[in-house]
């Protein structure tokens, strides 16, 4: 937590005693830029995400986010290689160093595929699937859940393997609601850190005396598989086009008819887009279905992306 920071000159920066080089802008959010920079002790390529913060919520925020980083030691889940509070006065910034991915996210793919064309096969989605299941499955035996996940949220290794990104948005897993007041609360933190294409049903109008639990995620990997398996996510047009998502997630999700899915997948599929929470499955059981899914491994007649 709060390492010795200083911006030298030439454009370095020093961030736990390591001095690291500026090579571009990736990327900038609402109040977040990412940052790639080379360490020049090792001259490996890192993101750099720097987050204004105002007062000290923020600061609480970007602590909170770092602090679940911390949580997992896992291949789906980003790590944090270094955190830091670097003052500006009255303000603050706050710096997490991240391993920098070249092949970006899985949005990334599925648009590349889709200015070809193209569309990821049925073997490589149940391969990613997998591997964004068993990062949501350690992130929930913890306790918490991830509640943003989408496909820029999903990151590709150099072998194709996903890695959970943005954990910014976790918060325990499963929230006793009790009373019409902690439902509007809950219901205005998911209005603005949940992304209104793959927010789960429950949380666009939460109810005076319910249990929101883990499997808001689970609708999240719903949209995820859909955008994997279309190129697009179920209701990012209905939102493109100004129409109401709250409206639309409260009915069955039509899923396209297509040769390139077995009857399998689009289940599978339509399990995870159960309008009512307490039918929609956890993620153990499907682990399970997709464990059982899995094409042969690579180099045998497939290849991953």
């Amino acid at each position: 937590m709060g390492h010795a920071l200083c911006v030298c000159s030439r454009g370095t920066v020093i961030i736990d005693n390591k001095r690291y080089l500026f090579i571009q802008k990736l990327g900038e959010g609402g109040f977040s830029y990412v940052d790639l920079v080379e360490g020049l002790h090792d001259g490996h390529f890192y993101a750099l995400k720097r987050i204004l913060c105002h007062e000290q919520q923020d600061r609480e925020e970007a602590q909170r986010e770092a602090d679940m980083h911390r949580l997992f030691h896992h291949p789906n889940i980003l790590r944090l290689v270094a955190y830091c509070l670097k003052e500006r006065g009255a303000k603050h910034e706050a710096w997490l160093l991240l391993p920098f991915f070249k092949r970006g996210t899985l949005w990334n793919e599925i648009e590349r595929l889709k200015d070809k064309g193209n569309f990821l096969t049925e073997d490589q989605i149940l391969r990613l699937l997998l591997g964004i299941c068993r990062g949501l499955e350690a992130i929930h035996t913890k306790g918490y859940a991830h509640r943003d996940l989408k496909p820029t949220n999903i990151l590709l290794g150099d072998e194709g393997q996903p890695v959970l990104m943005d954990l910014g948005s976790m918060n325990q897993a499963c929230i006793q609601v009790e009373g019409s007041r902690q439902a509007l609360t809950l219901q205005d933190w998911a209005a603005q850190r949940c992304t209104i294409s793959y927010r789960a049903p429950e949380l666009f109008s939460v109810q005076s005396h319910c249990v929101i639990d883990e499997r808001t995620d689970v609708w999240s990997l719903g949209c995820v598989l859909y955008a994997m398996m279309f190129g697009e996510g179920p209701y990012d047009m209905v939102f493109q086009k100004g129409d109401s998502v709250a409206l639309a997630v409260q009915n069955q999700l039509s899923i396209p008819q297509s040769p390139r899915h077995s009857s399998a997948l689009r289940q599978l599929l339509a399990s995870m887009m159960t309008v009512d929470l307490q039918q929609r499955p956890h993620i153990p059981l499907l682990l399970s279905q997709l464990e059982a899914m899995q094409p042969p491994a690579p180099g045998q007649h497939t290849t991953q992306i």
